[in-house]
């Protein structure tokens, strides 16, 4: 229904909706090819910005696209529920007053921003007594049915390989991938986002960001890469997310001056005073295990100078070739496209396809 419900009207026999122009009430599209780069999502779409269809299922192929293709979705997210894994999301909206699904948008999304940023968009509420005109966006898991609390986080940097760019790291062409948001836009698979993650955890390499919290650039080292939704590090699976989640906790005490309790089954975070050397592992409730040791070396506490340790601990090696770095970017498809087929506009130079 578009805002004010201009252009329907009730057919005689009060059944249901009809054009102005005496058609039929059209069904809305279905917006499972949405791309946030270059579409916009249709207005009349009932209240509901629906990518797959409501009992959760996907939505059939549409006319004149062949059986065997793989279907393309626009939302990827994390289910925490039944699936523990990334799967395909349907993006729902609903009326950030009253919180029902009443909402009629006054224009569709056409960015991420327009989603993951709130009180941008806005509508009119359907519901009987509400004033609400601000659009609330969330994601349902699309790979089972789910009742209105079920909500999961988009993941904004996977996205399907609509251009069948090769991953950075292995070189196959596989879908969905994940977009790093870096000047080239390099691309990785998923397999390999997971390997390059865990490399990086066993190593402890991970960044931590006063903004952000604990998070990895870009594989190839590009600069202000940072992955900003650091729901993406749920691909690790729940043991390695909760190792991610210690050691961030953990950096976040040492950047702030504190010390880890060194005695194994402890790790408890302490927060001595500056220069105190003797340190005892006495937290609140009961969590300090009691032990007293030397902040300098983490053995147990001694009077006398510190014993050098020996160190050399090999770290694990993660290295992107050039040439498939070179061949990894999201970008370069497009790019190499206007280059073969647009010529530039003589007087501003904007690349111009001849159409017609």
């Amino acid at each position: 229904m578009r805002p004010g419900g201009q252009g329907r009207e009730r057919n005689a026999a009060g059944s249901g909706p009809r054009d102005a122009a005496g058609g039929s009430g059209r069904a809305p599209e279905s917006l499972t090819r949405v791309d946030f780069s270059s579409s916009v999502l249709p207005t009349d779409s009932v209240g509901l910005a629906v990518i797959l269809s409501e009992d959760g299922e996907k939505d059939a192929p549409p006319a004149g696209q062949p059986a065997g293709r793989p279907a393309y979705h626009s939302f990827y997210v994390y289910c925490k529920g039944p699936c523990q894994t990334v799967q395909p999301g349907k993006l729902r909206v609903r009326c950030s007053t009253c919180r029902q699904a009443t909402l009629t948008l006054a224009q569709g999304p056409s960015c991420w921003d327009d989603v993951l940023i709130p009180n941008r968009m806005s509508g009119e509420c359907q519901s009987p007594c509400c004033p609400g005109t601000t659009a609330e966006f969330f994601f349902k898991c699309g790979a089972h049915p789910t009742s209105d609390e079920e909500t999961s986080v988009a993941l904004n940097l996977i996205t399907a390989n609509s251009r069948g760019i090769t991953c950075i790291t292995c070189m196959d062409v596989r879908s969905p991938v994940l977009v790093f948001q870096c000047t080239h836009r390099h691309v990785i698979c998923l397999d390999c986002f997971y390997l390059y993650c865990v490399t990086r955890l066993n190593d402890r390499q991970f960044v931590p960001d006063p903004q952000l919290g604990y998070s990895l650039p870009c594989v190839a080292g590009c600069p202000d890469s940072l992955v900003k939704e650091l729901h993406h590090f749920r691909i690790l699976g729940e043991e390695q997310y909760d190792r991610y989640q210690q050691y961030g906790a953990e950096e976040c005490v040492l950047r702030m001056g504190g010390v880890l309790c060194p005695r194994p089954g402890c790790g408890a975070g302490l927060l001595p005073e500056p220069h105190q050397r003797k340190v005892t592992c006495e937290g609140g409730d009961g969590l300090g295990c009691g032990l007293v040791f030397c902040r300098d070396c983490k053995e147990e506490y001694h009077e006398s100078e510190c014993i050098p340790l020996a160190s050399g601990a090999a770290t694990q090696a993660y290295r992107v070739d050039e040439k498939a770095a070179e061949q990894a970017r999201w970008e370069a498809s497009s790019k190499e496209t206007i280059k073969n087929t647009t010529k530039p506009c003589p007087r501003c130079h904007v690349p111009v396809e001849k159409n017609g």
